[in-house]
């Protein structure tokens, strides 16, 4: 029944009867079974459900999507299992409700059938069971199925006789396990056919030791690794990796024979765990595939499946690379025949070409050095397929579409969902919550709860995070003792980033010891210091998340009473962090020597407990295992580097409610005048979140044709992001973004102008509408999402507007960036907005240190300040308790008694508008600004954000709209400007 499901009754009476006759597989023994808790019972169902959830294109149920209660009863309706059955599985096993990865994809040729992929399956199959050794429950097994799968299908059938390269980038988080993926990626593509497998990893050999490990440990296996030699003989093991020094080696994943040898075939390592690639070790004759029928091409299945699969782990260095290249280039006659697969993980580093295209001598391309070897690996390996790997993909994906022999996304891009148990911005940020900010509290807001700012009133906290570094090692300790599950802790670290600058981090460093050693962690005056935390901070936190922060099924984590239960741990935790008597570890240097000497090999040393200092060096593709606490001061305008700093995502079991992040605010940095680390780094996030939802909402199909295709997404992304541009002057993208349609959608422009006389001009095309609003304010409603009898009530006033004086007014204003708002704008000319009028709501605050003035003769309004961007727009506009009632007017919410107004204002195909007063944060407060009652139009942004009228008889239809330059070269991203 594995491959679909089909009437069970049916088919277990067959099964009794044949096999075990007599045996009773009745409802009733199957529901008394299921309610008993039998394990084995509910892991066989757990593997076929979740199987069934996630198939995308079953032909049993086409039309029901995957992970979802119709695909659920689907299932159950060919199972022909009654309510009963039903209710009792979705108890054991509930349905799924993960969203699958977003595909962005050219159209391509179905080869990797189900039939394909179930036929040849032994390396898949066996990386599943290691996942589920690792614990990973079924859904995340069968999620991660989907995701790769999704990978591999779009990669050329390597059977096929015609060479073609597919090139396409996977856009997963930060830390949150990409590496299982392309593993999963490299298993099911080996198993396919794909002989050569090259993993570029990392710019030092400690990130490509790690990585090679990780694949041979839950991909090759020890068969593969020991080549034939007998494990318990000493003689035979001279010079194999791993066995006898790496602790973990009975988890190597086995076999039980040679693959070949068990009607599979090899896999052979040309790199080691401490060895990059030098040159072929066995001569060329290493790269010599055997074939079974000689005068067929290699690619042909009578001899690809019975072949062997080799796997390289190189770091990216020019070197290593180089030699590769040499290496390959003396394989005469073979390169053409070889189906080869190309994994570049964090491909945003080294790999992407950052040469001046005003440099170019002639027009070519003058490649940097990885850049470089990598474009000649492509050129070498005609039936090369290129996946790039990233969480940041907006320093690479787009970098330079015009050079058709770089990395360039050019057949697909998978956005991969955020992972089940994963800490990420929404766990640092608010974003869009529905509850006001000062009814937040530490259950409801995230920022309360793990965000704290690097100053308070009395100074630098810097001792406080150190204090909270102690606190929680003892925590841990403490769970560890009691059982807790999924505890492991075999690694606590903190982690300080204030600089780039290496003078910097010694002196930080030196500050940190001193501070260690003067902290008094064995005094009285220390432990009241770490009490005093535990009783502010740590135990009002884990107690408010028990239960929902670490995702345990028997409710919280243990959490001591007071500090005096957890006081015996704290001397523990001061012995393995302080251990030979160095808490800190600088992290800066440029070689792998220098790493070796730190000894931060996480995957080696049994217990890192430390303090860690650097820059740079712990960003890119380094997992800081078992990271707590961060204190993170360092300012930067790059969006990427924001967001590889992020070292402070990941998976954090059993200790997500631990987890603090200290960072700067804007408080803090008043003298410098610097904008809100914490702001910048959520406007960042914002646009990444922004960038996966467009994705998302775009990537749907209509009739059947993609409307959003890789060549398409660059102007997609420059829409939010000034600075990503074709790299080359005389380039120019072949799509044009011309409009986005947005019925019952929130559209809120940022991007306004900062030059007084532009203020002033649009403070006038707003004039008539402010003119026009109610002298008084109506009350709207605001409900608690997470308790509909409460709610928050809230002043605006109101006027309604024709549809015509909207256009005109969104036409008429000046914008610091025009071609963000068009697409919108365009929208809203199209006679399918399907919107007639618009109720317009202006806000009113009451607080005691609210401000209101009037703007050219208005009535007073509230205004309100907002924080610009260092690259321009606003981080947001509106204030998220004030969306309801506006959705409710333009459809998008059912109509509540408790929103009286809402209800009134109401009408079919009418929309809403939230405008506001703006100050901006750099121009000075509100009070500061105001003279006399009235505020200079030359001070204040009228912003606006709106949502169109929702169309319930709209037919489906794309969202987006591009205009194609060159419409006979569709698929090119880029073309020549005129």
């Amino acid at each position: 029944m594995r491959d679909r499901p089909r009437h069970f009754a049916k088919w277990a009476a067959q099964f009794a009867d044949e096999d075990y006759p007599g045996t009773d597989l009745s409802d009733t023994v199957f529901l008394r079974l299921l309610a008993s808790g039998d394990e084995a019972l509910k892991g066989v169902w757990s593997r076929a459900l979740s199987a069934w959830d996630f198939d995308e294109h079953p032909s049993w149920s086409p039309e029901t999507p995957a992970r979802s209660d119709e695909r659920r009863a689907a299932v159950y309706t060919r199972l022909c299992f009654d309510g009963e059955v039903r209710a009792a599985l979705n108890l054991a096993v509930p349905v799924p409700k993960t969203p699958g990865p977003t595909i962005v994809t050219r159209e391509f040729t179905p080869w990797y059938t189900p039939e394909r992929a179930t036929t040849r399956s032994f390396y898949w199959a066996a990386y599943e069971q290691v996942l589920r050794r690792k614990g990973w429950s079924d859904a995340a097994v069968a999620s991660l199925h989907e995701a790769s799968r999704a990978v591999v299908e779009r990669l050329t059938d390597p059977e096929q006789s015609t060479a073609r390269q597919a090139k396409g980038l996977v856009v997963g988080y930060v830390q949150s396990g990409k590496t299982a993926n392309f593993t999963g990626v490299a298993a099911k593509a080996i198993d396919a056919g794909y002989r050569l497998v090259i993993v570029l990893s990392g710019t030092l050999n400690l990130l490509r030791a790690q990585t090679q490990r990780r694949i041979d440990m839950e991909l090759i296996g020890q068969e593969n690794i020991l080549r034939g030699a007998n494990a318990s003989d000493v003689d035979t093991l001279v010079g194999i990796d791993y066995v006898g020094d790496d602790e973990d080696w009975p988890k190597f994943v086995q076999y039980g024979a040679r693959p070949s040898s068990l009607g599979a075939f090899d896999i052979e390592r040309l790199t080691t765990r401490d060895s990059d690639y030098k040159s072929l070790a066995q001569g060329i004759r290493a790269l010599e595939f055997e074939k079974r029928e000689p005068v067929a091409p290699l690619h042909d299945p009578r001899n690809l499946h019975h072949s062997a699969a080799r796997i390289l782990v190189v770091k990216k260095n020019k070197a290593v690379l180089t030699k590769l290249v040499k290496d390959l280039k003396q394989i005469h006659g073979l390169l053409d025949q070889l189906p080869v697969l190309i994994i570049d993980d964090e491909s945003d580093q080294a790999s992407v070409n950052t040469t001046d295209p005003k440099k170019w001598d002639s027009g070519r391309p003058t490649r940097t050095a990885i850049n470089g070897l990598i474009s000649q690996l492509l050129g070498l390996l005609p039936r090369a397929q290129y996946v790039g790997y990233t969480a940041t993909p907006f320093a690479n994906v787009f970098v330079d579409p015009s050079d058709s022999e770089d990395i360039f996304p050019t057949d697909f891009l998978i956005s991969l969902p955020r992972p089940s148990g994963y800490m990420g911005v929404q766990d640092f940020h608010d974003l869009d919550s529905e509850i006001p900010y000062e009814e937040r509290d530490f259950a409801t807001s995230r920022e309360k709860a793990h965000v704290r700012s690097v100053y308070e009133s009395t100074g630098d906290r810097l001792q406080e995070a150190m204090d909270a570094f102690v606190l929680t090692g003892a925590l841990k300790l403490y769970r560890a003792d009691r059982g807790a599950p999924d505890v492991h802790f075999r690694h606590h670290t903190m982690l300080v980033h204030e600089s780039v600058r290496m003078d910097d981090h010694a002196e930080l460093a030196l500050r940190l010891n001193s501070m260690w050693h003067e902290a008094g962690y064995s005094s009285t005056a220390g432990h009241a210091r770490l009490a005093t935390l535990f009783d502010r901070d740590f135990a009002p936190v884990s107690r408010a998340l028990a239960g929902t922060e670490n995702g345990t099924s028997d409710g919280a984590l243990p959490l001591p009473s007071s500090f005096h239960e957890l006081r015996p741990y704290v001397g523990r935790a001061r012995q393995l962090i302080g251990k030979n008597g160095n808490p800190v570890i600088v992290v800066n240097g440029d070689t792998d020597r220098y790493f070796d000497q730190l000894d931060l090999d996480f995957d080696r040393n049994p217990n890192v407990w430390k303090i860690l200092v650097g820059g740079t060096k712990l960003s890119r593709g380094f997992t800081v295992e078992g990271l707590t606490i961060t204190y993170y001061r360092r300012t930067t305008r790059q969006a990427d580097t924001l967001m590889q700093m992020g070292r402070w995502f990941g998976f954090r079991p059993s200790y997500r409610d631990l987890v603090r992040l200290y960072i700067g605010r804007e408080e803090a940095l008043t003298k410098s005048k610097s904008a809100d680390l914490y702001e910048a780094f959520e406007a960042v996030c914002r646009d990444e979140e922004n960038f996966r939802e467009q994705l998302s909402r775009y990537s749907v199909m209509i009739d059947g044709k993609p409307q959003l295709t890789p060549a398409k997404v660059p102007p997609l992304v420059a829409q939010h992001l000034p600075w990503v541009k074709p790299s080359a002057r005389n380039k120019m993208f072949n799509a044009e973004l011309v409009e986005v349609r947005s019925p019952g959608e929130w559209v809120e422009p940022k991007a306004y102008s900062e030059a007084g006389a532009e203020l002033r001009q649009n403070a006038e095309v707003w004039l008539p509408v402010l003119t026009s609003l109610s002298e008084r304010p109506v009350p709207f409603v605001h409900l608690n999402p997470r308790d509909r009898g409460s709610y928050t009530q809230y002043s605006a006033k109101t006027c309604v507007i024709p549809h015509s004086q909207l256009l005109d007014i969104m036409t008429g204003l000046t914008w610091d960036r025009p071609d963000l708002f068009t697409p919108h704008l365009n929208f809203l000319r199209d006679p399918d907005c399907a919107t007639d009028d618009w109720l317009v709501m202006a806000p009113q605050t009451s607080s005691r240190d609210s401000v209101s003035a009037s703007i050219l003769g208005s009535e007073p309004l509230s205004l309100v300040q907002r924080t610009r961007l260092p690259h321009g727009p606003f981080n947001r506009i509106t204030g998220l308790a004030h969306r309801q009632s506006a959705e409710r007017v333009a459809g998008k919410l059912q109509l509540v008694e408790d929103d009286p107004y809402a209800t009134e204002f109401h009408q079919p195909r009418r929309g809403a508008v939230l405008l506001y007063p703006v100050v901006s944060t750099n121009l000075g407060t509100p009070a500061s600004l105001v003279a006399n009652g009235q505020i200079s139009p030359n001070k204040v942004v009228m912003a606006a954000a709106f949502i169109p009228a929702t169309d319930p008889h709209a037919k489906p239809g794309p969202l987006v709209r591009f205009r194609t330059i060159d419409k006979s070269l569709e698929d090119e991203a880029v073309i020549d400007a005129p």
